[in-house]
Formats: C-alpha cells, structure tokens, sequence
C-alpha cells in the first residue's frame, strides 16, 4: 500500500492515526501495511481497485469492524462520526422524515426537526419527504444517506463512494456541502473518481 501525504495547514492535531494497519476475512487478506494520519479539517482520498480494501478501511475507521493487526486511533466518539456507506443504509418502510427522526433522536441532535427540514430542503427532498424510502430512486435513496450522515453535524465524515447513483444535481448539492465543510470537518472519501475531489483532497491513500 501507497500513501501521499502532501503538506496541510496544522489543524490541532490528528482525528485518525493508522500504523501497519492489516485485516483479514479468514485466509484472505484484505488490508496490509496501511498507515496514514488525517488532521482535523484535513481531506483523505483513497483510492485503488475494487477489492483493494477502501471500503474495509473506511468500515474500521468508523468502528464496524476491527483490525487483525497494526493500530488504528479514531480520536473522537463515535457520536461525533458520519458515515455513509457504499448501500444507503436508511429504512425503505419508512419515509424520509421518519428516518431522519429516527437517527436524530438516535444521535441526540438539538433543534433536530429544524436541522432535519433544513437538510431535507438543501438536498431536494422535502417534498418527497412523505413519502416511503422504498419508493425512492437510487440517486434519491443516496440524497436521503447524505441527509443522514450529515444530520448530527459530524466531526469526521467517512464517505464511500458518496457519488455513486446521484444525477448532475446530486452530485452538484453534494460538492457544495463538501465546500462547506472543507477544512472544517475531517473527511476520509473513497471514490473511483479521485479527479471529482482533487480540489479539496489534503492527502492521498493509494490502496492495491
């Protein structure tokens, strides 16, 4: 594994220290030798193949899982982390509103009805926001997991793929909370497209 850590702003200190990180599924070997830091603010590319181990990385950073060997320190609750990951994640019975509330309650997030009408809005959903996640479209279901991952105000956000299934408007609507938040939040992202992001991008994880 490669990693390119290009010169940052100091952002009072790293969010995310990994060394020698390794996991394995049995026999196979997903991750080996993987180490980064990713300072408060600071923007983390990765990329590589499929099966590479982005999504594996990504998993471990946000605590669903646990490294087979190296360190790995995530310095923040877990309350204080978004994370989208490469499904939605979200409940297709319920509808939008009723998701976001379910997570905002969750998360304990204040004046969450306000922060939920409010991201509803931004990402073009409040009026399909009665309406069953099921019913939605795959670039809609992708808005609705940015809503969620976004909903508590995070720290560090870990995005995977969060392009994936979103039309020209979503991908514009998601640009601009990444602008937003740029150098504000820590954000580790795995894309196929590392050329959508180079503007924001602090350093880069190569992943083979």
């Amino acid at each position: 594994m490669d990693v390119w850590l290009e010169s940052v702003p100091d952002y009072s200190g790293a969010v995310i220290r990994a060394r020698r990180l390794e996991k394995r599924y049995g026999d196979k070997r997903v991750l080996r030798g993987v180490g980064f830091e990713l300072p408060r603010g600071g923007f983390l590319v990765v990329t590589g193949p499929n099966g590479s181990g982005k999504t594996t990385l990504l998993r471990l950073c946000a605590g669903l899982a646990v490294p087979t060997a190296g360190e790995l320190d995530v310095r923040l609750d877990r309350g204080r982390v978004g994370y989208l990951a490469h499904e939605p994640l979200v409940y297709r019975e319920l509808t939008a509103l009723e998701n976001l509330d379910l997570y905002g309650r969750l998360y304990r997030v204040p004046e969450r009805r306000e922060r939920i009408g409010m991201l509803l809005e931004r990402f073009g959903l409040w009026d399909a926001r009665h309406e069953q996640a099921g019913s939605y479209s795959r670039g809609m279901l992708q808005r609705l997991a940015l809503c969620r991952a976004l909903l508590h105000d995070p720290d560090l956000l870990l995005l995977d793929e969060p392009y994936s299934g979103l039309d020209d408007d979503g991908a514009v609507l998601l640009d601009r909370e990444l602008q937003e938040g740029h150098g504000r939040i820590a954000v580790a992202l795995a894309t196929h497209d590392p050329a959508r992001v180079e503007r924001f991008a602090s350093a880069r994880l190569a992943l083979a």
